[in-house]
């Protein structure tokens, strides 16, 4: 059985292992404040070229998108989200738990838009509601869809006319990036958002993750925060090693390309055989459409996700390549649904 499951099936590559193991003996300072976690923020913050962000290194996305948003929302303040947005759907209620409500929004591509907010805001008028004031967005998004440069730049100006704030959910932000067509940038996501966060986990690290902070009023005793939540890890290194060993030597971008590569072969074996897809998606999350019947056959041999039935005999699935996906199982599969398709 050979999965398409997620981008998180794999361990970890080689390059982070042997880092985690040739500096396994040393003692360095403890909670992220050792020399290794230094240096892989140092780098980040190059990399966005925003040398006064703030940059904190938290084990898991569920984990740091509540931390963070529990962190920049008062009590009463409201976080606004696509509705197949992770907090509003694979987060568990996380979000709702701290206190702050997540509003939906209704999303054919995963994304948000002025025009999509709007009628949020001009409806949230008094107390006797909670007050939006966050604009969650994914990029990619749970569609595997993703922002250009326009759209990030037109949430940034809405946010700003109406003292909202803009968080960049970025647990694939490095296939996101790396995506045919993709105009966004780090330096983009510095300029443009108020925080955002980049995903080790789904792009090689064993568990990590590196929330960023532009906007300094939101920084402000975000290590108390974390301690608070339980995300300050004492071992800390283990994380900073990991980003370290990512963005030392663009190995962080080499990863997503991979992942995205191994897609685009896919996607493009299923669109020559003719099988429609849910979503147009450049990353590396596809979502094809196929017979019951043809799906019942792949999972003798496969493993993914159905998302749910188009009709009584066709339903969509997700297929997820990563960084470690070799370009002979994804030939397999692609001759797999070929043969079946016959």
């Amino acid at each position: 059985m050979y999965s398409f499951e997620s981008d998180y099936t794999e361990g970890a590559h080689p390059k982070i292992l042997r880092l985690l193991a040739e500096t396994n003996l040393e003692q360095t300072k403890t909670y992220g404040e050792d020399p290794y976690s230094r240096k892989a923020a140092l780098l980040i913050k190059e990399q966005i070229d925003r040398e006064n962000a703030e940059v904190f290194f938290i084990s898991g996305g569920t984990q740091t998108n509540l931390i963070a948003i529990s962190a920049f929302l008062r009590p009463h303040e409201a976080v606004i989200s696509a509705d197949t947005g992770h907090i509003e759907v694979h987060e568990t209620g996380a979000i709702e738990a701290t206190g702050h409500k997540v509003i939906p929004v209704p999303s054919c591509d995963g994304k948000l838009y002025p025009e999509t907010i709007l009628p949020v805001f001009r409806f949230h008028v008094e107390e006797h509601m909670v007050k939006p004031r966050m604009v969650y967005i994914s990029n990619a998004t749970e569609l595997g869809t993703v922002y250009s440069v326009d759209e990030i730049t037109a949430l940034h100006s809405f946010c700003r006319e109406n003292d909202m704030l803009l968080y960049l959910d970025g647990a694939r932000i490095g296939a996101a990036l790396t995506a045919d067509g993709a105009d966004l940038t780090f330096e983009h996501l510095g300029r443009f958002t108020d925080a955002f966060y980049i995903g080790g986990t789904k792009n090689g690290a064993l568990l990590g993750e590196a929330l960023v902070v532009q906007n300094p009023a939101l920084a402000r005793d975000m290590r108390y925060i974390i301690k608070q939540r339980g995300g300050l890890l004492a071992k800390g290194r283990l994380l900073g090693l990991q980003f370290l060993a990512l963005f030392e030597d663009g190995l962080f971008w080499e990863l997503a390309r991979h992942a995205n590569t191994m897609a685009t072969i896919l996607r493009n074996a299923i669109r020559e055989i003719g099988y429609p897809e849910m979503a147009e998606s450049p990353t590396n999350q596809l979502f094809p459409i196929l017979p019951n019947d043809m799906i019942a056959a792949l999972r003798k041999d496969y493993i993914f996700r159905i998302i749910e039935a188009t009709d009584d005999v066709n339903s969509c699935i997700r297929l997820v390549t990563s960084w470690a996906t070799q370009e002979a199982d994804v030939r397999a599969f692609a001759n797999a649904l070929s043969r079946l398709s016959v």
